[in-house]
Parts: C-alpha cells; sequence; structure tokens
C-alpha cells in the first residue's frame, strides 16, 4: 500500500509542476470554470450551464492551438554573484540571445533547478520531524511527501517578464531567486515561456544551462560582546601567515653577534656591505580565540540554527588584531584560523556552508581539538546545537582546564538550563530576539 502512495504521489507532483507552468492563472481559473460548468451541466435538459462548459472549452482548445505555435529559439547565460545567503533575497542578471528570425515579445523566464523526486526507500523510513499526524495522515504519508519534496528544493526563483527580443539580438531580465537553506543551489535549464494570445496557456523552449550558486549561512545582528581572556605569547607569531612551524615576527636587522644561528643571516645585506648582518625578530604576543561547533547529531532545526550562530560570530567578530581558531568535527576534525593575514572572514562561511550533523563521537573530538590548542587561546566561543548531560560534561571539562568559554545553546521553548551552568539559551525560533536580549 506505501508503494501505491508513492507512485501516485511522484505522478501527482509532476503533473501539478506541469499544470502550473503549463497555465496561466487566468487559465487555471477557466479550466476550473469549465469543470464546474460540466458538472452542473450534464442534464441538457435541466439547464443551460452545458453551454458555458462548451464555450470554455472551445477558448482552452484554442489558445492551446495558438502556444504551440511557438517556436523560439534562445541561447541563455547568467550573471550570477558568487555567494547568496540563506533567507534573503538575491537578485541578478539573466541575458536572453534570440537565435531565430524574428522578434519575440511577451517572453517570461522560468529557472528550473537540478531535481531528483525521494526514492521508495526514502518515503518509507523518513519521519517528519516536529509534526504530530493523525493515524489517518501517518498512514497515507502525504504531508511526508510534501516535506520530503520541500527539503529537496533548496531555492525558488520568481518567474521573470521580458520585453521584446529582435532577432538576433539579446535582452537582460531580473531575476530574484530566495534560498531556503545553506549548501549549493544548482541550476539546470532555463524555460522560455509565451503565452498564448488569449493569456490562458503558455509554450516553452527550454534551454539547459547548468550553473551554481554557494549558499551561506544565514547571520544574525549581534549585540556588543567582548570576550573574556587576555593577551598570550604565540610561538608561531604572525609568520604563521607564511610558514609552518615555529618563528617569530620579524623585527628588523642587526649587526652579527656570536652564537647567532646562520639560517638568520641576511645574506644580501652580508655581500653589499662585506660584514655579516642578521635579522632580528621579535615574540608576538597577541587575542586568540576560538569558535567550537557543536555537529554532534542532533534536531535538524536546532543545528541549523547553531550553523548561523557561528555564522554570525564569524562575520562580525574583528579578526584584525586577533586570530580566530574555528574547529568542528566532520569526517575528520577541521581547524580554520582567519585573522592577522591568515583566512578571511568568508572564508570560514564557505566551510560553514557544507557543515553536516555527525554521528559517534563528535563531542569527545571536539573537546580533544580544543584543549590541545587550549594554552595559546584566550577564550573559546562553544556553540551547542542542543542541551543534555554529554554536552553538559563537554562544557564543564573546557572550563576545568582554565579556558575562559562563552557557552550559546539551541534549545526549544519548553528546555530550560540552569543559570549556575553560566550558558546563554537561545530559542530556537526566537534566536535573533535572544541574541539581542544577552
Amino acid at each position: 500500500m506505501r508503494s501505491l502512495f508513492y507512485y501516485s504521489y511522484r505522478r501527482f507532483s509532476r503533473f501539478t509542476h506541469w499544470y502550473e507552468r503549463r497555465f496561466t492563472g487566468i487559465g487555471r481559473l477557466v479550466i476550473a470554470a469549465a469543470v464546474a460548468f460540466g458538472i452542473f451541466g450534464v442534464d441538457t435538459e435541466q439547464t443551460t450551464a452545458y453551454q458555458g462548459f462548451a464555450y470554455l472549452v472551445s477558448l482552452i482548445v484554442l489558445a492551446a492551438a495558438a502556444s504551440s505555435m511557438f517556436r523560439g529559439r534562445f541561447g541563455v547565460r547568467r550573471d550570477l554573484p558568487r555567494f547568496a545567503t540563506a533567507g534573503e533575497p538575491l537578485e541578478y542578471r539573466l541575458y536572453v540571445r534570440n537565435l531565430s528570425r524574428k522578434a519575440e515579445r511577451g517572453l517570461t523566464l522560468f529557472e528550473d533547478f537540478e531535481f531528483s523526486f525521494p526514492s521508495r526507500r526514502e518515503f518509507a523510513q523518513a519521519r517528519e520531524p516536529g509534526v504530530k499526524r493523525n493515524r489517518v495522515d501517518t498512514a497515507l504519508g502525504f504531508y511526508l511527501w510534501m516535506w520530503l519534496l520541500a527539503e529537496r528544493r533548496n531555492g525558488a526563483v520568481e518567474p521573470g517578464p521580458m520585453a521584446a527580443v529582435p532577432a538576433g539580438a539579446e535582452s537582460a531580465a531580473t531575476m530574484r531567486m530566495t534560498a531556503r537553506r545553506r549548501g549549493v543551489v544548482r541550476f539546470a535549464t532555463v524555460s522560455v515561456a509565451r503565452t498564448d494570445p488569449l493569456g490562458l496557456c503558455r509554450a516553452f523552449s527550454r534551454v539547459s544551462a547548468p550553473q551554481s550558486v554557494l549558499v551561506l549561512p544565514r547571520r544574525y545582528r549581534l549585540p556588543p560582546i567582548t570576550l573574556p581572556g587576555q593577551r598570550r605569547y604565540q610561538p608561531g607569531g604572525v609568520a604563521l601567515a607564511g610558514s609552518a612551524g615555529d618563528s617569530e615576527e620579524f623585527f628588523g636587522l642587526r649587526d652579527y653577534r656570536p652564537g647567532d644561528p646562520l639560517q638568520h643571516v641576511h645574506w644580501k645585506s652580508f655581500a653589499r656591505t662585506g660584514r655579516p648582518i642578521v635579522k632580528e625578530f621579535q615574540s608576538e604576543f597577541f587575542e586568540r580565540h576560538a569558535l567550537a561547533l557543536d555537529t554532534a547529531f542532533t534536531g535538524a532545526q536546532a543545528f541549523e540554527e547553531a550553523v548561523s550562530v557561528a555564522a554570525s560570530f564569524v562575520y562580525t567578530l574583528e579578526t584584525q588584531e586577533c586570530l580566530l581558531d574555528m574547529l568542528f568535527v566532520g569526517d575528520g576534525t577541521h581547524v580554520y584560523t582567519a585573522g592577522r593575514g591568515l583566512l578571511r572572514a568568508e572564508h570560514l562561511l564557505e566551510v560553514l556552508a557544507g557543515v553536516r550533523m555527525q554521528q559517534g563521537n563528535a563531542l569527545e573530538r571536539l573537546e580533544t581539538a580544543v584543549l590541545e590548542r587550549g594554552g595559546g587561546l584566550a577564550s573559546c566561543i562553544l556553540v551547542l546545537a542542543g542541551w543534555d548531560d554529554a554536552r553538559s560534561r563537554l562544557l564543564a571539562s573546557l572550563r576545568r582546564s582554565g579556558l575562559q568559554v562563552l557557552a550559546f545553546a539551541l534549545v526549544a521553548d519548553d528546555v530550560q538550563i540552569d543559570a549556575a551552568r553560566g550558558v546563554r539559551r537561545l530559542r530556537v525560533g526566537s534566536v535573533q530576539q535572544d541574541l539581542l536580549g544577552l
């Protein structure tokens, strides 16, 4: 029975997509009216509704016949930005070149994304999160099917009207896309549509135009936050930006002194002056903070909010005079450092766009990674995608090591956190409000 529902919903979704594209709003209204007239006009001796049915069906047939005469040929190209942001509209330009020998007017542009229907196994095993359905809805699985489709559609683009395109010429239209969540939005084709003279039906010319845009996590406005901790000696200095291993910051040149290492000799100055000159270095003391993101398996909505909070700190913190180490657990333990000539905040946001939840001992591995760097850290911003005993133990362990920890937990409205824990509670769905209230 579940398989029957699956194939029925799949065919229904295909038909719905075709129907909404093929007919305009007025066209769908005419079809609905024709169906109504057909139902009430069955008995032709008692009512004249059949006349309205015949008239409306004739209009639909004429519109379909007129639209079938559309034979346009087009080439398309997009002027896409490199990034988009989840939940925020993105405008870009779509250029259409008319490859036919006559001008085309009254065109509308539709974007088509790469898309595949959920498999039968996914439909059988998936569970709609955070929603309780009655037994009938659970058995039918229609709402589950609609949720699976929505999860697979990461972006939506509003249809773009276009002015006349002369033969052999190119025209541009402004398109408006909204990405539902972070990740990659992959474009597949552009459907160039023309409506029939009656305004009921559309005909399409599809042009392959594969392209993609990276969607960065949603970001929130943060209140002024003073991070705890103080400057510490960094063995690598800012030379971390250009080399690996322990080195110090270059300070200047001076005459050679007995005991100076030969690798510090500045040979160009030695050759020019005839006496040994060495490079002088100084130790570097500056702030270094860690941003630790909890990727242990939890609720999908809480995890997405946690990623957004982490992205907000990455985007807001000033890293020109400090270092920011972003740590999280994926297929391995990942550490990315921004500031003082290293990575920029945009690079960390790109990384966060692809972060995924992890099964297993992700919290233990995150704890190990933070503690290994604890000696050089001024503080740690810990973003937790939930609150339970395991996360409580992680926070306690980091604080026992002497590390200054600023902790945030993304939780549901009904989850309370003991104030003695020193954790800032952020409610899923009200994160911006809670952040501004800190």
